[in-house]
């Protein structure tokens, strides 16, 4: 397509979904449930086809010299169709967060006032690599009462209109109209330019991918945007640690897995410690490959460590790479996770209840924990089923991103015929 014929393209996708969002809206739980039911039977029984799809893109991206971790990402395998479908399935499940309404209360007037929790209208969704994300935002939004626009990754194109073929039967099953999850059909980048830029037909975008497209996205975007840049998490291990508790959450939240936004970063130790809790943590990290970066005093008690740059402590690795630092107090570890952290999850280990208070409630982050790892931060951990992704914005939704935060609320009256004096 040329620019006029994608622009044209995209209004005719915005218009679509606009028009759909209102029937969207008003279903029952009940059909909105039975569609979803019917996807994940579609993708179960079309396994085959999906996972020869997928075998087009991933030998599309082996010509292309893509790296081993886009590729990684890129796979479908048949234990994830069956995860695919099984996480459509918790999705209906869960409750259904529109209608609610909270807050009730009489006013002196006598009218009751109170919140009711509705959609967003359209959500837009731009992602990478993996096909995943088409079935998870399908099934997120439909349940959340919106429609959706979904635009994966040039990568991924056959696999994600492979599963767009099972979404879309679904919705037509339950009597819904087809039009309510749209997966895009071009690759052209213009598309993306298009889908943050129709204000008429978009109510927000939420970008799932690398640090790139979410900056592009965020800096041309007329529409509201959901997002988080990265993820440049802390564990700070306080001198009134459990010591045996610091050293397993320390591990877990760096070594549990190394490519993900909720894997800590940075490592920050109480001076008093240091030398006792240094020396085993270090050992594990080793043994399984991790590259070690210190500040001077990290080095001093563990010569096997690099010296840590400025740099350093900015930076999401999503790598087998960690920084530690040596901190004189709960003080100066919080005002470095304040200069260097990306609000994203913190989390200090600590017996000390005023500290652990102080904690949870200066950090400034998403996501703020006690003795516990970063890896937690996840939206299927958090009992929300799924999440659409992670937010570190301070406006509407914050943290993992699940069924309420792709509605909001509005204000309701009730009255009995009573009229302002």
């Amino acid at each position: 397509m040329n620019n006029t014929d994608i622009k044209q393209y995209m209004q005719s996708v915005g218009r679509q979904a606009r028009a759909a969002a209102r029937l969207i809206a008003k279903a029952e739980t009940a059909v909105k449930n039975q569609a979803l039911i019917a996807m994940a039977e579609a993708i179960n029984r079309d396994q085959q086809k999906l996972l020869a799809a997928n075998a087009q893109d991933l030998q599309a991206a082996r010509d292309k010299g893509l790296d081993a971790a886009l590729i990684d990402r890129l796979t479908l395998s048949a234990e994830g169709v069956t995860n695919m479908a099984e996480g459509l399935r918790q999705i209906a499940a869960l409750a259904d967060p529109v209608g609610e309404i909270s807050g009730l209360n009489y006013r002196p007037s006598g009218i009751q006032v109170g919140k009711m929790r509705v959609p967003l209208g359209v959500v837009g969704i731009i992602y990478e690599a993996r096909p995943n994300v088409t079935a998870d935002a399908a099934g997120l939004c439909l349940k959340a009462g919106n429609a959706a626009i979904l635009r994966g990754g040039s990568e991924a194109i056959h696999s994600n209109q492979a599963i767009a073929i099972c979404v879309r039967e679904g919705l037509e099953s339950a009597g819904l109209p087809e039009t309510a999850v749209q997966v895009i059909e071009t690759t052209d980048r213009a598309a993306v330019g298009e889908l943050i830029t129709m204000q008429a037909f978009v109510d927000v975008i939420v970008p799932r991918g690398g640090k790139g497209l979410i900056e592009r996205v965020s800096a041309e975007a007329r529409i509201p945007v959901i997002k988080h840049l990265h993820g440049v998490c802390h564990v700070y291990i306080d001198d009134q640690a459990d010591l045996d508790k610091a050293v397993r959450i320390a591990d877990n939240a760096k070594t549990q897995r190394y490519g993900t936004c909720n894997t800590m970063e940075t490592l920050l130790i109480h001076e008093a410690i240091a030398k006792e809790v240094l020396p085993p943590l270090c050992q594990i990290y080793l043994e399984k490959g991790v590259t070690l970066r210190g500040d001077a005093t990290a080095c001093q008690i563990m010569p096997q460590m690099s010296s840590a740059t400025e740099d350093d402590w900015f930076t999401e690795y999503l790598a087998p790479i960690l920084s530690i630092r040596i901190v004189n107090g709960l003080e100066q570890a919080m005002d470095h996770i304040a200069h260097y952290g990306s609000q994203h999850t913190d989390s200090i280990v600590t017996e000390n209840y005023s500290r652990a208070r102080r904690f949870l409630r200066e950090v400034d982050s998403s996501s703020v924990m006690v003795n516990t790892t970063t890896r937690f931060a996840d939206g299927f951990e958090y009992g929300l089923g799924a999440e659409i992704g992670i937010s570190t914005d301070k406006i509407h939704a914050r943290g993992p991103v699940g069924l309420e935060g792709l509605t909001s609320q509005k204000y309701i009256v009730l009255g009995n015929g009573q009229i302002r004096s």
